[in-house]
């Protein structure tokens, strides 16, 4: 199937208002997103061919993706760089590691052969099959929604502002986020695909959670590299590599590096967004500078709904 005939799929969708006023969601397979990312997940199911060495990031937007794409990228490439020449500290992270459903779409092969990494917001049951088929390994990181949503609205509303666009009110955009209508969304399918594909299958699929590797990112760096198949030696360990790797790709340096403060992620294209945005806290629980009690209470309660029965927490 070409692009024309993807369009023509895609217009005949259920629709929403999204959150930014220009573009409106399509819903496909069960999650809303925006129809140039539905194309390039359409086009990737169709040509994505998985190699067993592959490492997937998968992750709904906002929830620790930059950070996660950005350890991982360290841990893989720690051998072949030092702490002074590591692309991270001349590019964007999510320049480092392609993106499925845009820069993989059409073709699996426009890869660095050298970097196993790729990265996705498709939720589980939309993976390309060779993903799910193939040996390959998988890494979902999940966030709190109330800090997921907060983080989203500042991305979209920073990201419409440099176009001199005004974001939907707050409150607008969180009864969207609560009837499932965002992007990837709604977020507790797409966390639950996941949770429940990596009880099934422990050894290609690691759980991660935001919280727990602020909490303590030593660890789950360690934890990160064993699983990927780059264990840390008991040497590397006692030279400090893993807290190099943490310290390099902590929220603190990363947001104070020129190319973040200044640079362009996918400059020349329609796309085309200001690194900054990527970075606004990397906090824990500032969504109670944003949401009244009643709609953390809402939020809360809609999860415990979502998740029962399933042994998640958020």
């Amino acid at each position: 199937m070409n692009m024309t005939s993807f369009k023509e799929i895609i217009s005949t969708l259920p629709r929403r208002k999204s959150w930014n006023d220009s573009n409106d969601f399509f819903l496909y397979q069960g999650f809303w997103c925006y129809s140039f990312f539905i194309e390039g997940v359409m086009s990737a199911q169709q040509n994505f061919q998985s190699q067993p060495s592959d490492i997937v990031i998968c992750s709904a937007p906002k929830t620790g993706t930059t950070w996660l794409k950005s350890l991982t990228f360290a841990i893989v490439t720690r051998t072949t760089f030092d702490g002074s020449t590591n692309p991270l500290l001349a590019n964007l992270s999510h320049d480092c590691v392609p993106f499925l459903e845009v820069d993989l779409a059409q073709s699996s092969t426009n890869r660095d052969p050298k970097n196993p990494l790729l990265a996705t917001h498709v939720p589980y049951s939309s993976l390309p099959r060779s993903i799910i088929d193939s040996s390959c390994k998988i890494v979902y990181i999940c966030r709190n929604p109330k800090d997921s949503f907060v983080s989203f609205y500042h991305f979209i509303a920073r990201r419409l502002a440099s176009k001199d666009m005004k974001p939907l009110a707050l409150e607008e955009a969180f009864e969207l986020y609560c009837q499932g209508v965002s992007n990837y969304g709604p977020y507790w399918d797409h966390v639950l695909g996941f949770w429940k594909a990596s009880l099934d299958r422990p050894n290609k699929i690691l759980f991660l959670k935001y919280e727990e590797m602020i909490e303590d990112t030593v660890l789950y760096v360690k934890k990160l590299a064993d699983f990927i198949g780059y264990p840390f030696s008991s040497e590397e360990i006692k030279k400090g590599s893993v807290d190099k790797i943490v310290s390099m790709c902590s929220f603190e340096n990363l947001s104070n590096l020129e190319v973040n403060k200044s640079g362009k992620h996918r400059e020349g294209t329609p796309g085309v967004i200001e690194n900054k945005i990527y970075f606004r806290k990397g906090k824990v629980g500032d969504w109670e500078n944003y949401l009244t009690p009643e709609m953390a209470a809402r939020l809360d309660s809609i999860t415990l709904q979502k998740l029962n029965g399933s042994g998640l927490t958020l």
